[in-house]
């Protein structure tokens, strides 16, 4: 992509987000688009609402299960950014018309005491990191799932482009030492409404979440960039998003772990 696609395609995301009205498919305007273009509309989106005033406060990792994997047909997860205006208490009501189509996935947070540049272990992880808390992230797609003319679905570049289709981000008020718990046993019981939809162990996350942030530590290198002190780091999910309809309730019970909610207004 050029340099003005990708202004383009970045103007496009904002607007969508901005309006609540869904772009087309990024994979059919433009073609040819890889995943290093991907992550430079991403990169290209994040600047403009940074330059609306919102600040970063860290990075999600997206696409970590065997299962996603398979379905979007790629052997990588992928990353997108936080940022400050994505935050929800635990507990809190999002507000109608927030989100689009807004769905939610159960986590392990990462706070970061540390910057973390290129880490080449897990230990370098481990002792980079703060602390670890349950946590729910919101995803939400400015795109279309489908076209709608082909049939054609979404594929990882559209994801990637669409800050890895990041929208919220809620903190349970449990932390942990890292060495607190095995990550890979901990597990949790998502429901709806008092009904459970999901159940997961962190093992789930590239077979443990210390690995995940590995992974991010390393890409992030190969463009000259680093999770920083203070940076809170979603894992990856465990389950499979749990969509939310005005009015879902939803709650995920990480056991001795903690606990984190969220409404849906």
């Amino acid at each position: 992509m050029t340099p003005e696609q990708v202004a383009q395609a970045a103007a496009a995301l904002f607007e969508a987000e901005e309006t609540g009205k869904q772009c087309g498919l990024l994979s059919l305007a433009y073609p040819g688009m890889t995943m290093d273009d991907a992550y430079a509309v991403q990169a290209a989106l994040v600047a403009r609402k940074m330059q609306a005033g919102r600040k970063r406060i860290g990075w999600k990792i997206g696409l970590t299960s065997r299962a996603m994997q398979d379905a979007l047909k790629i052997d990588t997860p992928d990353s997108g950014v936080l940022l400050d205006d994505m935050v929800f208490e635990d507990g809190a009501m999002v507000p109608a018309g927030r989100f689009i189509q807004p769905r939610v996935e159960a986590e392990i947070a990462f706070v970061m005491k540390a910057p973390l540049a290129g880490a080449e272990t897990g230990e370098d992880v481990i002792a980079a990191t703060e602390s670890v808390a349950p946590s729910l992230e919101i995803l939400d797609t400015r795109i279309l799932r489908a076209d709608p003319a082909t049939g054609r679905a979404r594929i990882i570049t559209d994801t990637i482009s669409d800050n890895a289709a990041n929208a919220g981000i809620v903190l349970g008020a449990q932390r942990h030492a890292i060495d607190a718990f095995d990550l890979r046993w901990v597990g949790a019981v998502v429901t709806r409404d008092g009904v459970v939809e999901e159940t997961g162990l962190g093992a789930g996350v590239l077979n443990d979440p210390v690995t995940s942030v590995l992974w991010l530590a390393r890409r992030m290198a190969q463009y000259g960039q680093q999770i920083e002190a203070g940076d809170v780091v979603l894992s990856g999910s465990f389950i499979r998003p749990v969509e939310c309809p005005p009015g879902a309730r939803i709650e995920a019970d990480f056991g001795r772990f903690g606990a984190v909610s969220v409404g849906f207004a």
